[in-house]
């Protein structure tokens, strides 16, 4: 759950801190306070995009800090391991915005991507605004909130698996289909590229060698001329460095017992003439090895030409000639042995269709069930709900001919009857936007014991209701929250008085005249006020005084 929240320069926020706890709290305040303000923020901070027109001119960045308890959330904690950034049952998130629109944000200290930001946040708290009911329409909303419900995630994951696998084998199959020219075609075409291979016989080494013997060969009168003019210079000349190293050390060697220092020196003169002589004697050698063969230049300049032709042919590098050759090869092999390879894929496809099919079935029987159950449970708080009379109709509709798909083979759809004379029909198409509101809310609490989402924050979800049905909307916002932490913002004093916590939004204006939001927890005579005030009237009298009592002793 959310234990505290952070704002620092978002909007006409300057700084505000909130410890929240478990339970229902109740955000209230006067219109256009900035209470959904607090939701935008939090938003932002579980991986919302960014919207620079939140950060104020002056400010230069926005930031929010989120910490939540994740000791009774495994999924998040899981998500949590898995990228490395758990921290024991605690998780901190810092978001910061720049003015430019530029956004960073952290996870237990440690960089993230808003991606990862939104995956966690998507297991850590559901916001539910002033529109957010309109979800419900989508078929795939409607589908998962029944599996939410049904909480059969294996029965889900075996269909899905199963569908994965049939989509492949299907793929491999189609790709492998022998009846299309395109098929002939390439076959052909690879048969004749590995004959043109395999004549070259190119390998990675050959070339590599054939380069080195290219340069050598194709060098060698100047290597001739370089080793030539070396040992003149080293040994053969009449100043060679030999001669000249062999004087100096006899001109030094009259001198040695005068100083110990000329003795060192004229022994790495004799040192010196050691090594020249065996690099003379080497160099000899070499050069009389070496032989001008244009014969052979010529036949290692054609091979090098053929093998860059043909690398040039197949957009590859000569070296890895020889490792294509293999990769078409096995290509070849794989198509010219299609017509056993099908036989084996055609009967897994089959088996793969006939599980796939029995796994569906059995979701489909699961759903079915769950639908009669999560009707019967919205149906009645419906009724609580000011709608008596009013249905809700979850139809399961198996398609046997439906191509497998990773949610199974039923169209889940959510009729309504809002009256008892009315037939039922898709619920786009019959409820108001105050009876989806209401449709929204019964499902929430009728799924409570069965969500994951440890959080749950509802942006006026009592809009278009009052009186009896307002207090009743409060109390099930009451019972939702003794399976997760609630926080609604709300106007009406029937449901501001259901909450174990309360929160005042108040705008002012601060020392420099400009208009900021503040927050405060409301305890004992200050709840009483603010409840009197949503009240209404325009003065606050003692029988107002003594109803907000009343309603707040009645909630306890």
């Amino acid at each position: 759950m959310l234990k505290r929240i952070e704002i620092r320069d978002f909007a006409i926020i300057d700084q505000l801190g909130l410890d929240l706890g478990p339970g229902l709290t109740t955000l209230t305040g006067e219109t256009g306070a900035g209470k959904s303000i607090l939701l935008d923020a939090l938003g932002l901070c579980l991986g919302d995009r960014t919207d620079r027109s939140m950060v104020p001119a002056e400010a230069g960045k926005s930031e929010v800090h989120g910490l939540f308890d994740v000791a009774d959330t495994p999924r998040a904690r899981g998500w949590l391991t898995e990228e490395a950034l758990d921290e024991d049952d605690e998780c901190l998130i810092r978001r910061v915005v720049q003015s430019n629109g530029r956004s960073q944000a952290w996870i237990n200290g440690r960089p993230v991507t808003r991606h990862q930001l939104e995956q966690l946040g998507a297991l850590l708290m559901g916001i539910h605004g002033q529109h957010a009911h309109q979800a419900l329409m989508r078929p795939d909303t409607q589908r998962r909130t029944l599996d939410g419900f049904a909480a059969h995630p294996q029965r889900l994951e075996a269909v899905a698996e199963l569908a994965r696998r049939w989509r492949r084998v299907s793929a491999e199959i189609e790709s492998l289909s022998g009846g299309s020219a395109d098929h002939h075609d390439r076959i052909e075409l690879l048969r004749y590229q590995l004959d043109e291979l395999d004549d070259a016989a190119p390998s990675a080494e050959e070339m590599a060698e054939l380069e080195r013997e290219q340069r050598r060969l194709a060098g060698a009168g100047e290597i001739i001329t370089a080793c030539q003019q070396s040992l003149e210079a080293l040994y053969d000349g009449e100043t060679s460095a030999q001669s000249l190293i062999a004087t100096a050390e006899r001109e030094l060697s009259a001198h040695g017992d005068v100083d110990a220092r000329i003795d060192e020196v004229q022994q790495l003169l004799t040192t010196g003439q050691v090594q020249i002589d065996e690099a003379c004697q080497a160099l000899r050698q070499f050069a009389d090895q070496l032989e001008m063969d244009p014969e052979r230049l010529e036949a290692v300049e054609t091979r090098l030409s053929r093998l860059h032709d043909l690398a040039r042919k197949h957009q590859i590098e000569p070296e890895g000639l020889a490792e294509h050759a293999e990769a078409l090869r096995a290509e070849l092999d794989r198509l010219t042995s299609a017509d056993e390879r099908l036989v084996t894929l055609n009967a897994e496809k089959e088996k793969l269709f006939s599980d796939y099919r029995e796994a569906a079935q059995t979701l489909s029987e699961s759903r079915q069930a769950a639908a009669a159950a999560l009707s019967e449970r919205v149906d009645t708080l419906l009724g609580e709900l000011g709608m008596a009379g009013a249905a809700l109709i979850i139809a399961v509709d198996p398609d046997d001919q439906a191509t497998p798909s990773e949610h199974g083979i039923d169209r889940v759809r959510f009729d309504v009857r809002t009256n008892p004379d009315q037939r039922p029909a898709p619920l786009q198409k019959v409820a108001s936007g105050g009876e989806l509101s209401r449709i929204g809310l019964a499902l929430e609490v009728a799924t409570a014991d069965t969500a994951e989402l440890p959080s749950l924050i509802f942006d006026e979800a009592d809009t278009g209701i009052g009186g009896a049905v307002a207090e009743v909307v409060g109390r099930q916002l009451r019972a939702l929250s003794a399976h997760h932490q609630v926080i609604c913002i709300t106007h009406l004093p029937q449901v501001a008085a259901q909450g174990m916590h309360q929160l005042q939004v108040d705008k002012r204006q601060n020392e420099s005249g400009r208009t900021v939001t503040d927050v405060r927890p409301l305890v004992g005579d200050q709840r009483v006020h603010e409840i009197a005030r949503m009240l209404g009237g325009l003065e606050i009298t003692e029988n107002t005084l003594n109803h907000a009592r009343e309603m707040l002793d009645q909630a306890d």
